[in-house]
């Protein structure tokens, strides 16, 4: 696998391979514009061809982008269900000039008015950004989630929806997060569980959907519908979850990316990136 971490834009998205190299990555997370902020002045030119550079020189890749959590293509307000459909246009003309092939997204909150409703107004969502950004190529990976109040994509039939209705399924792919599915109600600790949980996973969408991982650990128990992550093997999951699917062949070719806490208590610094990466490692390697 290439192990990788979520890294700050601060300063411009090309800072983020210099944080990442110091880490230990070999892969890469960015938000490719501002995460809370609906309005951005356009991608500056010159720091497009650092950003390349940086790629270039750091060898880390691939680099996965995250959309903004400001987007619900699901929302019941059309002001901000447009904002979202216009943000998400902005996010694939970015991920087009960096080179990023790839944006995890947080698939959307119904907010009461139903989860069949939600998905199909996704569905809807996703192939107008895709029809208004007909010239990027950057696939959308729908992001599983942990279920929390009205947010959808916490089952897998339900990803396999949206993709059905889709007019663009060949852009459209998963990210699976293991606090998320855990959260949900999908065992991974034991081999039986995990082997379980990936055939379901298989009969709802496809393995080979599956593009990119969020490893972190679970602060809640199976099944709480929190998003709580946790460092590698020190929360519910543990590290014989974690050794299920570092180890799984069909997934050995994908980046698997760190969203854990940077610091443990009063730290200051990232010190703990360097740390949740090697313990996967060492998982990988079955030491």
């Amino acid at each position: 696998m290439r192990f990788g971490a979520h890294m700050s834009i601060a300063g411009g998205v090309s800072k983020a391979f210099d944080r990442a190299k110091e880490v230990g990555c070999d892969s890469l997370q960015i938000f490719l514009r501002p995460n809370l902020n609906w309005r951005l002045p356009p991608l500056d030119e010159d720091e497009v061809k650092r950003y390349l550079q940086a790629e270039k020189r750091t060898g880390i890749r691939p680099v996965v982008g995250h959309a903004s959590y400001l987007i619900n293509l699901a929302a019941a307000d059309h002001v901000h269900l447009r904002k979202s459909i216009d943000a998400l246009v902005v996010e694939l003309e970015r991920a087009e000039m960096l080179g990023v092939r790839s944006i995890a997204l947080h698939p959307g909150a119904h907010m009461g008015q139903g989860e069949e409703k939600g998905v199909k107004k996704i569905a809807l969502g996703l192939d107008k950004a895709f029809r208004r950004a007909r010239n990027t190529r950057a696939a959308i990976l729908l992001e599983t989630t942990a279920g929390m109040g009205t947010v959808l994509g916490y089952r897998f039939e339900q990803l396999a929806d949206i993709i059905h209705l889709s007019h663009f399924p060949q852009r459209l792919g998963i990210c699976l997060d293991t606090c998320h599915i855990f959260a949900a109600g999908y065992d991974i600790r034991t081999p039986s569980a995990y082997a379980r949980t990936m055939r379901e996973l298989s009969r709802a969408v496809g393995i080979k959907k599956v593009r990119a991982i969020h490893v972190n650990d679970a602060k809640a128990d199976l099944g709480a519908r929190l998003d709580r992550h946790e460092h590698i093997g020190e929360g519910k999951i543990g590290r014989d979850g974690f050794r299920n699917l570092v180890n799984d062949p069909d997934l050995a070719h994908l980046p698997a990316i760190l969203e854990t806490p940077k610091t443990r208590g009063r730290d200051s610094g990232n010190k703990m990136d360097p740390v949740n990466l090697r313990r996967l490692r060492r998982l990988e390697l079955k030491l």
